[in-house]
């Protein structure tokens, strides 16, 4: 749950220091957010307890492992997985892992502070690249639901894409009123109040 009483607290875990600190210089400028600290490896879990999220460079930690040591030890804080690959397979894996949110490391400063401040909303956040391209290589699904009808599936599909209520309505030839009620009818039934908690719930559970 986020610090409603001032600043985000952000603690950094991450084996290069340069790179730890030019993330950290960049969220620092926000003042919105502060950073509580740097570390590497799991041996930080004891600052964990005291941030509202931690950031974890996946490339040099074992996901599984490491959001399990953190979760257990802070189950309030969030978990944003940073990494310079772009497969959609190792971030639907992160999620299902316990992560809440995906960034890759070439995306712009803007969408990693707008991913922070989501998960310190409690929303959630990908990357929306991978998402799109996780989602484009996959044909639809036919999983059955109690939750989604086939056109939520759809629109939930589409969502997790980037596209917004206006793009979506063009795409299936619907209005965008439409599509605007189709979209708080899948909010209410997922329990999210966000467009990026759908797209990670989509792909959490392979609705899409």
């Amino acid at each position: 749950m986020s610090n409603t009483t001032g600043p985000l607290r952000v603690l950094i875990i991450e084996k290069q220091l340069l790179f730890a600190k030019a993330v950290a210089q960049v969220l620092s400028a926000d003042p919105d957010i502060k950073v509580a600290g740097i570390a590497a490896g799991r041996d930080a879990s004891a600052l964990a307890k005291d941030v509202d999220v931690v950031i974890i460079d996946i490339d040099t930690e074992e996901i599984d492992d490491v959001v399990e040591h953190f979760k257990n030890r802070s189950p309030q804080t969030r978990i944003c997985a940073l990494s310079s690959h772009t497969q959609g397979e190792l971030m639907q894996h992160c999620l299902s892992a316990g992560a809440d949110a995906y960034i890759v490391k070439d995306s712009s400063l803007q969408e990693l502070v707008t991913a922070i401040k989501a998960l310190g909303e409690g929303s959630s956040y990908v990357d929306p690249r991978v998402a799109a391209s996780l989602l484009r290589r996959r044909a639809p699904s036919n999983r059955p639901t109690n939750e989604l009808s086939p056109r939520e599936r759809e629109i939930i599909r589409l969502i997790a894409q980037g596209l917004s209520n206006r793009d979506i309505g063009r795409r299936l030839v619907l209005s965008e009123k439409t599509i605007k009620n189709h979209v708080s009818h899948i909010f209410a039934k997922i329990h999210c109040t966000a467009r990026s908690q759908a797209a990670v719930h989509a792909i959490r559970i392979g609705l899409a």
